[in-house]
């Protein structure tokens, strides 16, 4: 049965929402017969009641392979087993629905020469873990799947640091913490995620770097990896990253005027720390902090000093 949230719903948005598709997605997937109410075909208008039962059967995805392009990228360091890679802001790392091209993988299926492990599938060949479009800094590429799975299972056991610096709004009240709280996804906007009840474990440690009254630049590490886990955690305290609107970070001034250099939310993986795959070596990679973040806190200051 629907849940009670969903009565009256037509068909349609209801099977975007569950889906996690656009709308247009899932009028295609209705009329294809792929969205059952209770066995039968319904029209894309039908309004649910609440005895209904809706069956979401998704056509197999066919899933084009990534192509090489020849885009720039910031290597910081390579060897024949892995890369690290330091992603601009406004750089998606897969292709994807709407991206299906000019990403990192694109970028590093050139630069390898396709020579990128093959456990993530055709479309994102070495990657390992992820970093939102609009969140820059540093990545570990494998280059085949032994290193591809050391890096997995680093990960997993939370033994690869990796950290990050970000600028929430308001003035946080402790100096440092930690946020203990699982992360799941929204229960009504499915594109996003939410700290929930029954959701994954999820940990960030936070430190206080600068006050400016109005933001506070923070290095936040991370002891799991979560979709979208600082800016969830952030946000849960009230906090969200300045320019993240998907989670409540906009509204002051200064993130009107620096829209554009702001772009999304503010946000820099600086730190990663891992062994290496091979060798067992411990590997330290650090990323300077990029020119848009540092002209958001030159503005900080600023705004700090006139106000005293």
């Amino acid at each position: 049965m629907i849940d009670p949230s969903d009565i009256g719903k037509r068909l349609d948005q209801y099977a975007a929402e569950q889906a996690e598709i656009t709308r247009s997605a899932a009028v295609k997937w209705i009329e294809s017969g792929a969205v059952l109410v209770n066995g039968q075909i319904r029209n894309k208008n039908y309004r649910l009641l609440a005895e209904d039962r809706v069956d979401i059967l998704p056509p197999a995805p066919v899933e084009a392979e990534a192509k090489a392009e020849d885009i720039p990228l910031s290597v910081v360091y390579m060897d024949d087993d892995l890369l690290v890679v330091n992603k601009p802001k406004g750089m998606v790392v897969h292709p994807a629905a709407g991206n299906p091209n000019g990403t990192m993988v694109n970028a590093l299926l050139h630069l390898c020469k396709g020579q990128l492990s093959g456990i993530g599938g055709v479309i994102r060949p070495g990657i390992v873990h992820r970093i939102d479009k609009d969140t820059s800094g540093l990545l570990v590429v494998a280059k085949n799947d032994a290193a591809h799975l050391s890096l997995a299972e680093q990960i997993a056991s939370h033994s690869l640091e990796r950290c990050y610096l970000a600028v929430c709004r308001g003035n946080l009240k402790q100096d440092e913490g930690l946020i203990d709280a699982p992360i799941g996804r929204h229960p009504v906007d499915r594109k996003k995620m939410a700290v929930i009840g029954g959701g994954k474990e999820a940990q960030t440690h936070y430190r206080v770097l600068e006050r400016f009254g109005q933001a506070t630049l923070i290095r936040c590490q991370l002891r799991t990896g979560r979709t979208h886990q600082i800016r969830v955690h952030m946000a849960s305290l009230g906090h969200p990253l300045l320019g993240d609107t998907v989670y409540g970070g906009e509204g002051l001034r200064i993130e009107r005027e620096m829209k554009r250099i702001l772009c999304g939310q503010c946000l820099h993986a600086a730190t990663i720390a891992f062994r290496h795959p091979t060798s067992g070596e411990l590997m330290r990679f650090d990323s300077e902090m990029p020119d848009w973040m540092e002209q958001v806190l030159v503005r900080l200051r600023s705004e700090r000093e006139r106000n005293g």
